[in-house]
């Protein structure tokens, strides 16, 4: 066992000292991150005065995990030119959260002395119980997005490094649970602009790697020629027109509702800082995401078949095609990534536990308190995960889409029309949950429901039964929601 670990050390020295040389970074801001944390809000949105720039990148690399490099890049292998419309699809999503949900939601939880979605969902609508079922989703929703981080880099460590896959995952779980539990919001955050700028350059790297490997840019058009090659270059030839666009909807609508992008924007310090965000995340996502997807059609002309897994093909790209020193460099990267969206989930899952349902059945606790068992919790999600991961119930891709579906589904109602109608109440909040969750777990059950994607029909039900109800029932809305509401309008 020894000889082989020291084996294993020797023949991959450059990877084992960036990968020391990043853990090392992660200690440095885990305590930075601990000496700035004062306070609850502090570890929770970095204590709401974030500048633009930190901000834009952090929600870039929390979003842009082992899922982009591994899942998404990988995907295009299997479904071909289509899958390449992710790239504006992202942008625009990218920009109609920055212009519809972020002004509003960092002013109206800044007035709210909100620090997560639930308990913004809570105050909004008055009602604890839309609150801390808001706050379960966000616990069922976050275990399968890190499943599929787990999942991805747990896979590249075994190929690359040769570890075994559940070996990486343990790892995995130790280093982001410590250093996520010690330095807060503040620690994840910084990490997150270090390795937005590491995620830049390995995506110029692995894109003009692969592009070399494959025999220039015009490799690209010399798939079409090769057994199965055909169907890449056309609509609905890898797969259904209406699976890809639903497949991509589910991924990208986490911008405007998943709680780890939305608590960037409770932490920004005003407006210009979220006008600065959002130009600096959304080119960010256009030039990053440009070179990531066409990766796997130039994968094809490398690996003309044989690679069925399509979250495998990125990971024998790395051990086949490259370098030892690009390898590593990439290797390190794609870790950085998981752990720029492992933190943040795990962080967002932890504060919503504490505060939107243990704070709810035991209050009057003092803030040093909570922020003892806030890290508490960090341990334990980030415990439950690894088990998870170690027999995952699914792909990436689809692990990465389910869970953007049930957050569109259940909280697009809640957050978009209730940062902008005045109506709503919490029986039509929870009636929307429970119709989005129904009809995402059901509607495989429907004849025909193969062609289209489950988050249309659920996020539609949802939306009109939130509507539905809101015209009919009681108006819940404050004064202080009203008031809010009114100076947003200008």
């Amino acid at each position: 066992m020894i000889d082989a670990v020291l084996g294993n050390l020797r023949e991959y020295w450059m990877v084992h000292s960036l990968l020391l040389l990043y853990t090392v970074m992660l200690a440095h801001h885990a305590w930075a991150g601990k000496k700035e944390t004062k306070d609850l809000a502090d570890y929770y949105v970095g204590g709401r005065n974030m500048g633009g720039w930190v901000i834009g990148l952090s929600f870039f690399a929390t979003y842009a995990s082992t899922n982009s490099f591994v899942g998404f890049s990988g995907r295009t292998y299997a479904w071909g030119v289509p899958w390449m419309l992710f790239i504006p699809m992202a942008v625009a999503f990218s920009v109609f959260s920055w212009l519809v949900v972020a002004p509003r939601l960092r002013s109206f939880t800044a007035e709210m002395d909100s620090l997560t979605v639930p308990d913004f969902i809570g105050f909004r609508f008055g009602s604890t119980p839309a609150r801390i079922f808001a706050a379960l989703i966000v616990i069922a929703a976050s275990f399968f997005y890190m499943t599929a981080v787990f999942k991805g880099i747990g896979n590249l460590v075994e190929v690359f490094l040769e570890i075994p896959y559940k070996i990486s995952i343990v790892i995995v779980f130790f280093v982001v649970m410590t250093y996520t539990m010690i330095g807060g919001f503040i620690s994840v955050v910084k990490t997150d602009a270090v390795q937005g700028g590491v995620m830049m350059l390995a995506a110029v790297l692995l894109f003009f790697g692969t592009v070399n490997a494959a025999g220039g840019l015009g490799a690209f058009s010399e798939v079409r020629s090769q057994s199965g090659g055909e169907e890449l270059f056309t609509w609905g030839g890898g797969v259904a027109i209406p699976v890809l666009i639903g497949t991509m909807v589910a991924g990208l609508i986490k911008f405007a509702v998943e709680p780890r992008q939305l608590s960037r924007f409770f932490a920004l310090e005003g407006d210009k800082a979220t006008r600065t965000a959002m130009w600096v995340s959304s080119l960010t996502f256009a030039g990053v995401f440009s070179l990531l997807i066409p990766v796997g059609l130039y994968a094809r002309k490398i690996f003309p078949s044989g690679i069925e897994d399509t979250d495998l093909v990125i990971p024998n790209l790395l051990s086949e095609v490259f370098g030892q020193g690009t390898s590593a460099f990439l290797l390190v990267a794609m870790v950085a990534a998981a752990m720029s969206s492992l933190d943040s989930v795990l962080l967002v899952m932890a504060s919503t536990t504490e505060r939107d349902i243990v704070s709810i059945l035991k209050p009057g606790r003092s803030e040093t308190q909570e922020m003892f068992w806030t890290k508490g919790w960090v341990a334990l999600f980030a415990f439950v995960t690894m088990l998870i991961s170690l027999n995952p119930p699914g792909g990436i891709v689809e692990l990465t889409a389910f869970s953007g579906a049930l957050y569109g589904a259940c909280f697009f109602p809640a957050l978009v029309l209730g940062l902008h109608w005045k109506r709503g109440n919490g029986q039509a909040v929870i009636a929307s949950f429970i119709t989005g969750i129904v009809v995402l777990l059901t509607w495989g059950f429907v004849p025909g429901s193969e062609i289209v994607h489950q988050i249309f029909p659920a996020m539609a039900l949802s939306t009109g039964i939130y509507v539905w109800l809101s015209y009919v029932g009681e108006d819940a809305a404050s004064e202080q929601v009203v008031a809010l509401m009114k100076a947003a309008d200008g």
